[in-house]
């Protein structure tokens, strides 16, 4: 019997969110779910990752509807599976234990099967638990390695003469290279513990796409041999590297492998399964699904990406239709399948990569991205990144961004990038670039997440911070990390507005409350308004006496102001406004909280004063330097 290689299919979660920013609507989904019971994937990963956030804060909907609509589809049929991240689960900030159990026994409850768990530090203490509650909930733990690099070095001064002693005795007077901390050895003993612990699966999560062919060539046997449970790769095609890794894995004995459906795949998300499928034929291994299904759902595919056309990346350079240029496709081209095969087998590198550089040339997909590769960030943070500068009307500033990611990462402990690590890290690179354009210092402006970060609060990071950079991002040199203790669970107002019900009406809603809860507040307001205004039209038509005409809003002051005034430096919506007229403030006081980049940060004044106006509400959607307090 041929073996058999199973596919985890991305399509509706990471596959959207790396080329999309997740803004599949759930109309879209519920046409493409009958189709896919026929092509019986091993998995689906329908859930988790930024779909929580994204499908209430962009699209209106619940994400338990989500859900609960591919749980019906998919019964019996494939296993579907979310991705959280452990201590963090779907947000951006630790939970204690009592929510991470909640949302795992909902989601175990509404058909999730597989739970694929990471921690962006690769911090074991954040995934333990999770482990072993989806374990002891009935479901499947899959735990993930986030596979990263080690930082690139920095540009060598030309090269001193040796002194007399090292010339007498062998020494050198160069100072010794940096070590290196993400070695194999480094990602086979975190799978090793995570299997120890409980895990039923194991990932090598390469959310960058950074693993390069000849480092998954020694890496993905010594995986195999140190371990009993299944091997996942999950990899993306942002730096060029994503289909030669993917076929090297397979070479080599992976378990499963993750893809997208043709017109998700590749560009920053993982690699076709089409080209994929034309490799194993080469093979004489078995693709564990109906490609025949596979091809109806690739052709309504093209229309739900027409749909996304807003938030498409290359909406101007879709790839070639792959049923056309397959049965046309020319011999030197199938000669390239056969080549990078060859030289995936010998770990001949360049030559590897160059044949999957034609194949995908040939079939349109984008050219790998130099300045991801370089930057060394994941393809979902490269797009969402796109998409939120470009809703700030900051799009100007995503190069300068880009460029500092490396520094900011390194500054933090050289945090691998992967949510919530990604969004932190990019937000802060974002401000420190907005920083460096307005002549201010580095970190004048500082998310409150990757203060969080920085202190320790999100667990250890790979290598230590340094104290004094610590002190003066935290206030404090010392580690402190996360105290279960200090979690306050948001408040479930009544809304006299909506006849006095409360925000959240249920579990779910509690816990979506509990999980993001400046999104789901927002969410929860439209839904009880729908509710709402939905039963007054249902209800019988009474004459109600006439209201006195309501006071007129006053105008918004004009720009002309007579004191100091302090503007915003990122574009974002207000939050939490800490100061009102006639308050004293000392300069680095926090005067207001606003989300930007999907983070929460504070605003500390750079003026010392008395407040004489605020010029803003909390829930207004601000301007990169709009003006939001003014001084006497």
């Amino acid at each position: 019997m041929s073996r058999k290689l199973k596919i985890r299919d991305l399509t509706l979660r990471d596959g959207q969110q790396s080329l999309f920013a997740t803004r599949m609507k759930q109309e879209n989904i519920d046409k493409l779910l009958p189709l896919y019971r026929d092509a019986k994937f091993y998995i689906m990963e329908v859930w988790g990752g930024a779909v929580p956030d994204s499908v209430m804060r962009y699209l209106g909907e619940s994400p338990w509807d989500r859900l609960r609509a591919c749980s019906k589809e998919m019964k019996g049929i494939s296993l579907l599976s979310a991705l959280s991240r452990g201590r963090n689960l779907f947000g951006y900030v630790p939970y204690p234990d009592y929510v991470l159990e909640g949302f795992y026994k909902e989601a175990i409850k509404n058909g999730l099967n597989v739970m694929r768990i990471f921690d962006a530090l690769n911090d074991i203490d954040n995934i333990r638990e999770s482990i072993r509650l989806i374990n002891e909930l009935g479901g499947i733990s899959d735990a993930a390695v986030c596979y990263t690099v080690d930082p690139k070095e920095e540009p060598k001064a030309p090269a001193k003469k040796k002194g007399f002693f090292a010339r007498l005795f062998g020494g050198n007077d160069e100072p010794a290279a940096p070590e290196k901390i993400f070695t194999d050895d480094y990602f086979v003993s975190k799978a090793v513990e995570m299997e120890r612990i409980g895990a039923k699966m194991i990932t090598l999560k390469d959310m960058a796409g950074l693993v390069n062919p000849s480092r998954i060539f020694t890496l993905m046997p010594k995986l195999k041999q140190a371990l009993k449970v299944d091997v996942d790769f999950h990899t993306h095609c942002t730096p060029g590297y994503g289909l030669a890794a993917v076929l090297t894995a397979i070479i080599k004995g992976v378990d499963i492998v993750d893809t997208n459906i043709w017109w998700f795949g590749g560009g920053s998300a993982a690699p076709a399964i089409e080209l994929v499928w034309i490799f194993c034929q080469k093979l004489g291994i078995e693709v564990d699904v109906n490609m025949d299904a596979v091809a109806k759902i690739r052709t309504e595919l093209k229309d739900a990406r027409k749909a996304l056309a807003d938030f498409d990346l290359n909406k101007d350079k879709w790839p070639n239709d792959f049923d056309e240029f397959y049965s046309k496709m020319p011999k030197d081209i199938d000669a390239e399948f056969d080549r990078a095969i060859t030289a995936a087998t010998n770990n001949d590198e360049a030559a590897l990569l160059d044949a999957c550089h034609k194949i995908e040339a040939y079939f349109g997909f984008p050219k790998p991205n130099e300045l991801v590769k370089n930057a060394e960030v994941p393809g979902g943070m490269y797009s969402n990144m796109v998409a939120n500068l470009r809703a700030l009307k900051a799009g100007d500033v995503l190069d300068e961004a880009m460029a500092l990611i490396p520094k900011v990462r390194r500054d933090a402990g050289l945090v691998p990038l992967v949510t919530p690590t990604s969004q932190i890290v990019g937000s802060q690179a974002v401000a420190v670039a907005l920083d460096r354009r307005k002549g201010v210092a580095d970190y004048t402006n500082k998310n409150n997440q990757f203060i969080s970060l920085v202190k320790g609060e999100y667990g250890h990071t790979p290598v230590a911070v340094d104290p004094a950079f610590r002190a003066q991002i935290t206030g404090s040199p010392e580690e402190k990390p996360y105290d279960v203790n200090s979690y306050r669970k948001p408040a479930n107002p009544t809304l006299p507005e909506y006849g006095n019900v409360n925000l959240a009406t249920n579990d779910e809603e509690e816990l979506l409350l509990a999980l993001l809860p400046a999104v789901a507040t927002g969410f929860l307001k439209n839904k009880r308004k729908a509710e709402f205004e939905a039963n007054q039209a249902a209800a019988p038509k009474v004459e109600a006496p006439k209201a006195e005409e309501a006071p007129k809003s006053p105008a918004k002051p004009a720009e002309t102001f007579t004191g100091p005034v302090l503007r915003a430096p990122m574009g974002g919506t207000v939050l939490e406004i800490k100061v009102k007229p006639g308050d004293k403030v000392n300069s680095n006081d926090v005067v207001l909280i606003y989300e930007a980049m999907k983070m929460e940060n504070d605003l500390s004044s750079d003026i010392s004063g008395t407040v004489k106006r605020v010029l803003v509400n909390e829930n207004d959607v601000i301007g990169t330097d709009q003006a939001l307090i003014e001084f006497e």
